[in-house]
């Protein structure tokens, strides 16, 4: 027999030399099924150990949860996402899985990227955006919400006014996946990690950075889990800048003195942006004030335009973030400053980062 070259010719013609009666069509059929399948799981980042932390994990509910090697992590499978997403790969990885997205606050692209998220994975959506059409609005308490939705769906992305609410809803869930969607002024640790993401993708590297985080810190749930990601690299120096009613909570500053993360206050943006590398801008939330008054007397305390970059001395490869929706702190004119501008880029990373959570924390990705 003449010399063969290759998996698949040996094979195919050691079969015919035999006289094994199997199909040419069918051979080279079964021939493509196994190197696909051997591709596509070369072609994802994971390994037996990885996967099984992952799936054990079950839920996202607090930068907390995460170190260092879980971040390296979910930044490069959401790396591959991408990259299939842009080739224009269907995925099929959560083919026959349902996610419920309960948000009891208003949202855009939480909500919306959590649902094309488990659309491009193959999967399928049940969206409760309006609580007052549920049973909520009849007083059913959270936990019982929880549950009902459990019993049909694989997976619930929960938005909650109250802090905690996410560990409340996992504790219920059965085995369903919860992922923190924001819990009110507390934590929103999948919006960190898209934001790590975008650092990532901007600046080629997540360590060694200065990163000024800018507005209501108080309330800002997405700096909250932020900050307290940061902790886990190496480099990084932490520079606050807020107004005295909205600086960064105490407790939060406390643990990340422990890690030994430099941190600094400073009330005038124009003074330290110079040094920053990545500018975190949030929005001054009305919603959270109980005093009419006191969000007048700070909603406009920051406001970032292009003359204000250049008065500051701001960095020519500044990264400028902002988790949206924004009001007036990042005039639209900055939007076309391409190369700094990465807020409408860091949402498009949501989608990605996302897909990669659910597949990842649903044990959907084989080694």
């Amino acid at each position: 027999m003449p010399k063969c070259h290759g998996y698949g010719k040996c094979l195919a013609r050691t079969m015919i030399a035999t006289g094994t009666a199997v199909g040419m069509t069918g051979l080279l059929m079964n021939l493509y099924a196994h190197r696909m399948e051997k591709q596509f799981n070369d072609e994802w980042p994971v390994n037996h150990e990885m996967v099984q932390r992952w799936a054990d994990r079950k839920h996202i509910l607090s930068a907390n949860q995460l170190e260092r090697q879980d971040l390296d992590e979910v930044i490069k499978v959401a790396e591959v996402m991408e990259k299939k997403l842009k080739a224009g790969e269907v995925l099929e990885v959560c083919k026959g899985d349902v996610l419920g997205c309960l948000f009891y606050e208003p949202s855009t692209r939480t909500m919306c990227s959590f649902q094309a998220a488990m659309m491009r994975l193959g999967g399928n959506v049940i969206p409760i955006s309006e609580v007052k059409n549920s049973s909520v609005s009849k007083g059913e308490t959270l936990e019982d919400t929880i549950r009902c939705l459990a019993s049909y769906c694989d997976a619930l992305a929960l938005r909650h006014k109250e802090i905690g609410a996410a560990v409340r809803a996992s504790k219920v869930s059965g085995g369903a996946t919860i992922c923190n969607a924001g819990d009110g002024a507390g934590e929103h640790p999948t919006q960190a990690l898209l934001d790590l993401y975008t650092i990532y993708r901007e600046k080629g590297r997540i360590d060694n950075l200065n990163i000024t985080l800018v507005g209501d810190l108080k309330y800002g749930r997405t700096v909250h889990s932020l900050a307290k990601l940061f902790t886990k690299l190496n480099g990084v120096k932490l520079t606050y800048v807020s107004p005295k009613i909205l600086k960064m909570p105490m407790e939060i500053q406390e643990m990340i003195s422990q890690t030994g993360t430099p941190q600094t206050e400073n009330e005038d943006l124009a003074k330290v942006l110079k040094d920053a590398d990545v500018l975190y801008v949030t929005r001054i939330q009305k919603e959270r004030f109980e005093k009419p008054a006191d969000y007048e007397k700070v909603k406009d305390c920051y406001r970032i335009t292009k003359e204000f970059l250049t008065k500051a001395n701001a960095k020519p490869d500044l990264t400028i973030m902002h988790p949206l929706p924004r009001v007036n702190e990042i005039s639209t004119c900055v939007d076309d400053d391409t190369p700094r501008a990465a807020y409408f880029r860091q949402m498009k990373n949501g989608l990605y980062v996302r897909m990669a959570l659910l597949a990842l924390l649903m044990g959907k990705l084989e080694a």
